[in-house]
């Protein structure tokens, strides 16, 4: 609530106050002592300006009384219809004159508003809905410690409302805001609870006619909220809990866990349900935004990977791979990517069975305009959408393709980082439709990868990877055509393990000729994988359309894979023209290479030595003799080649 200008105006009108007339006495320490603390200023104001009083005065006059007891009566009544603007005729269903109303509105203006509606007509309103939550809170509670009434009790329109025990009254407050939609009560039974402590009671001395001593009454309530946490695995509910126990002044639970973080004796294999969920409640009651949360660092049970997730919405980089996340995750994981402000900028889901309905719900939180997410991983270091053990895969078919299509061209400009592995079912079709997002002129791609199925986009060096995507040379048109939309950004670029064939490389070298290419890498990603073309069924054809759009633009390229593929010695012949492009690394491993293609790459780096650093030719069919020419310079200092695999 820090970030709300109402608020803060709250809490400085009421330290003002407190600590111009306190006399060694406590400031406010919880939310409920800071709203009483501003109807009794407010009261004040009336009381000197309006009524003519002394500031020693009794604060509580029968006719402010009357005013903020009918006042209590509309914001209950309206809260519980979900109103925030009041008519005429809403006034009149609560005993309050229209005149009265104005006069409220005069006198206690900075807590009820009146306002000129659509039609020049009089419409009413409290400063803010806390307000409003606040004093409907302190009319129900007036009523049960006035008159015994339940006015949470169950509609009954033929009876009156019926009394009722105490302790029953705060477990049913408990339960119905448990129970109420989008948290909607949640503030409100902060304010009711907190409104029970006698110490509180006393603040309002001549509102509240009967006191008492309810301190069993509260012990019985800690209790029931405690039992209601461990029961409960919903996260956003246990937190508002939390609070709630906050103000009723029993902090055990979250203490009990906070010493064992700072002794470093915290084991979390031994915590129960409610336990998990005061860590959660630390972690997010912390000033500071985490740099980073790695949920497997605390457990990976169900129980405590739900109590646990909302911590992502105070994190900055969120590491949530093979945490068995599901739908009912992703929409957590949602909340946080939509939340103002959301804190996210990388998010790591990999290893966990999202499905086609995980991965629409958070293609809602990418396309929200407060996302400022730049990394999105699906495999070790992304979303992941489909394990690497079959049959379970999680798999991101091609209507996922439409959606995350749609979010990223909502809000391109932050991703830098998305990858989508190993699915084999977007296909060509998918693919298709994520190259839309390619052609959006925000988009700041700077390396795009396949590897087995998979397809890397990077924004800003990002990846957006769709390894195990059924990607054919149909994908290889879509993509050139894509990529000559908005080329100048795209840096790197991994299609390994497609079927691409020597039509779909021909199609994206139209993409290489372009003048605006600044491609660097065709290459291998990380060390896990093999890159660019690695593994695409390729064969010499495809040399010729590669060297034949790098002349036309060859002064970028630094990486070239394309191992595991049948190029043979025609292939590398022609590539060896290429070779005179500055700094270029070589990968051809696995491609039925001879001693013939040793003797055409020896000759094309003597023509340019200083450049060429790194030559794989592992899984050759290659005898020493055939490198013996390579070895030789290696060892040479003129030359640059220092590595030869």
């Amino acid at each position: 609530m820090c970030c709300i200008p109402v608020f803060c105006w709250i809490t400085a009108t009421v330290l003002e106050d407190v600590l111009k007339t306190r006399e060694g006495g406590e400031l406010p320490n919880t939310l409920t002592e800071m709203y009483i603390h501003f109807l009794l200023v407010q009261t004040k104001v009336k009381k000197v300006k309006y009524d003519g009083g002394a500031e020693t005065d009794p604060h509580w006059s029968p006719e402010s009384r009357e005013m903020i007891e009918s006042l209590g009566k509309l914001a209950f009544e309206q809260l519980q219809k979900g109103n925030l603007i009041f008519y005429e005729s809403d006034l009149t269903e609560c005993g309050i004159d229209i005149r009265a109303a104005s006069v409220y509105s005069g006198v206690f203006t900075q807590i009820f508003k009146e306002e000129r509606g659509l039609y020049q007509d009089k419409v009413f309103c409290f400063v803010h809905l806390s307000v409003q939550e606040f004093l409907a809170a302190l009319h129900v509670h007036l009523t049960i410690i006035n008159s015994g009434v339940n006015l949470l009790g169950e509609e009954e329109s033929s009876k009156k409302p019926r009394k009722c025990e105490l302790s029953y009254f705060y477990q049913w407050a408990v339960s119905k805001a448990f129970q109420s939609p989008n948290g909607r009560l949640d503030l409100f039974l902060r304010f009711l609870l907190g409104l029970s402590l006698q110490a509180r009671l006393t603040l309002l001395r001549g509102l509240v006619t009967q006191i008492g001593n309810i301190s069993q009454t509260n012990l019985t309530t800690i209790q029931y909220i405690k039992k209601k946490i461990n029961e409960n695995p919903s996260a956003d509910k246990n937190i508002n809990l939390f609070h709630c126990l906050n103000e009723l002044n029993d902090g055990s639970l979250v203490e009990e866990i906070q010493q064992s973080l700072s002794s470093g004796s915290l084991s979390t294999d031994e915590l129960s349900p409610a336990q998990w969920s005061a860590l959660a409640f630390i972690l997010l009651s912390s000033e500071k935004i985490l740099d980073e949360f790695e949920l497997k660092k605390y457990s990976t049970k169900k129980e405590a990977v739900l109590r646990l997730l909302p911590v992502v919405k105070a994190s900055k980089k969120a590491l949530l791979s093979d945490c068995g996340l599901s739908k009912t995750h992703c929409e957590v994981v949602a909340s946080a990517l939509k939340s103002n402000p959301s804190h996210l900028t990388e998010l790591d889901m990999s290893f966990n069975k999202l499905w086609n309905s995980g991965a629409e719900i958070l293609s809602a939180g990418l396309e929200s305009l407060n996302c400022k997410l730049e990394k999105l991983n699906t495999l070790s270091i992304c979303i992941w959408v489909q394990t690497i053990h079959p049959p379970n895969p999680t798999i991101f078919r091609v209507m996922s393709g439409y959606s995350l299509s749609s979010a990223l061209k909502s809000n391109p400009s932050h991703l830098r980082f998305l990858d989508l592995s190993e699915n084999y079912q977007l296909e060509d079709s998918g693919v298709k439709q994520l190259c839309g997002f390619l052609e959006s002129p925000q988009c700041r791609l700077e390396t795009l990868t396949n590897y087995y199925y998979f397809f890397v986009v990077e924004l800003f060096y990002a990846f957006f990877r769709l390894r195990g995507c059924g990607m054919s040379e149909i994908s290889c048109s879509s993509l050139g055509s894509a990529l000559k939309a908005n080329p100048s950004h795209l840096r790197e670029l991994y299609l390994s393990n497609n079927k691409l064939q020597d039509s779909g490389v021909k199609q994206l070298c139209g993409f290489l000729e372009s003048p605006q290419c600044r491609l660097e890498t065709l290459s291998s990603p990380p060390p896990l994988w093999r890159g660019l073309l690695w593994y695409c069924n390729l064969s010499e054809i495809s040399c010729f359309s590669l060297v034949s759009a790098l002349m036309y633009n060859p002064s970028h390229l630094r990486t070239l894979d394309l191992s595991n593929n049948n190029l043979q010695d025609s292939g590398v012949k022609k590539l060896c023209s290429f070779l005179e492009n500055p700094r270029c690394r070589v990968e051809l491993k696995e491609c039925g290479l001879s001693g013939i293609s040793c003797s055409s790459l020896g000759s094309a780096l003597k023509s340019n030595p200083s450049h060429l650093r790194h030559l794989d030719l592992d899984e050759n069919n290659l005898k020493k003799s055939d490198v013996q020419q390579l070895l030789d310079l290696v060892k040479n200092p003129n030359y640059s080649l220092r590595i030869l695999l």
